[in-house]
C-alpha cells in the first residue's frame, strides 16, 4: 500500500517538519504490528535524507497532522509544550446518530495495555483523567436501512482532546454511544458494513485536521492544517462543511 509512497509535507523549517499522515500508516515500528514494514518516521527520514524525532503520535487508522522535530533539542522543547498542554489539536469525525450541538466529556479511561509491548506492566493502574470537547458541525439522515431502522443518522463533529490518553477520542465517542464510523475496535459493525458497501469507506473516519503550537524559536503561534483523502471526499456531498477543510 505504501510502496513508493511519497508523504505529503505540510510544514517545514530548520527545526520542525509536519506531514499529513495517511490512514493505515504506523508512526513508528511497533511490537504489536510486527508484520508492518512501513512507518511514517522511517519513510520521512528516507524521503528528506535526514533523521527525524517523533514528538507525538496518531493511531494507525487515524489520518492528519503529524509533527516531527529535526534535532533532539527541538524535540525536547516541543515535548514540553505537549506535556504542558499548550498544544491545540482539532479533529473531525463522522459519528453514529445526532450528537448534541456541543459539549464536553470528562470520563476517566482505564489504561490500555498492549499484550506484547506492556506484558510486564501492572494491570492494576487506576483509570486516568480524560477530557474531550466537541462541536457538531453538521448532521444528515440517509436512506439506508441498518438494523431495525429504515434510515440512518450521522453527525460530522469537531473533537478537541484536552488530554492524550490511548484511543481517547474513539473511546469517548463510544461512551456517548456516538461511535466513529469505520472503527473496527470500538465502533458498530453494522454501520461500518453499510458505509463500506454504499460509500466504499474502508477506514476510520477520524482525521487530525489541525495542530496549533507556539514555536519555541520563532516565538509565534503556528497553525498546521491537513487536507482530506479520497474517502473523505466521498462524504463532501453529504456534509458541505467538508468543502472548507
Amino acid at each position: 500500500m505504501f510502496e513508493n509512497y511519497e508523504l505529503e509535507i505540510i510544514y517545514r523549517d530548520e527545526h520542525y517538519i509536519a506531514i499529513n499522515k495517511p490512514s493505515g500508516l504506523l508512526v513508528h515500528k511497533s511490537m504489536i504490528d510486527r508484520h508492518e514494514i512501513y512507518f511514517a518516521m522511517k519513510m520521512l527520514r528516507d524521503q528528506i535524507g535526514q533523521w527525524v524525532y517523533p514528538i507525538h503520535r496518531l493511531d494507525k487508522p487515524t489520518s492528519g497532522v503529524l509533527l516531527f522535530a529535526l534535532d533532539s533539542e527541538s524535540a525536547r522543547l516541543m515535548s514540553e509544550e505537549f506535556k504542558a498542554k499548550n498544544i491545540e489539536k482539532k479533529y473531525i469525525a463522522i459519528v453514529r446518530g445526532y450528537i448534541e450541538e456541543e459539549g464536553s466529556i470528562d470520563y476517566p479511561l482505564s489504561v490500555k495495555l498492549d499484550k506484547i509491548a506492556d506484558k510486564k506492566a501492572s494491570e492494576e493502574k487506576e483509570a486516568e483523567e480524560a477530557q474531550t470537547s466537541f462541536v457538531r458541525l453538521a448532521k444528515v439522515e440517509l436512506n439506508h436501512a441498518v438494523g431495525r431502522y429504515d434510515t440512518t443518522r450521522y453527525s460530522l463533529v469537531e473533537l478537541s482532546p484536552k488530554t492524550g490518553r490511548k484511543h481517547q477520542l474513539r473511546r469517548h465517542m463510544k461512551h456517548l454511544s456516538h461511535h466513529i464510523l469505520g472503527d473496527t475496535k470500538y465502533g458498530r459493525g453494522e454501520h461500518n458494513k453499510m458505509v463500506r458497501e454504499h460509500y466504499n469507506c474502508h477506514r476510520l473516519m477520524l482525521h487530525a485536521k489541525s495542530l496549533e503550537f507556539f514555536h519555541p524559536y520563532f516565538h509565534k503561534r503556528i497553525v498546521l492544517k491537513a487536507g482530506l483523502d479520497e474517502t473523505w471526499e466521498v462524504f463532501k456531498s453529504l456534509f458541505s462543511y467538508l468543502e472548507d477543510v
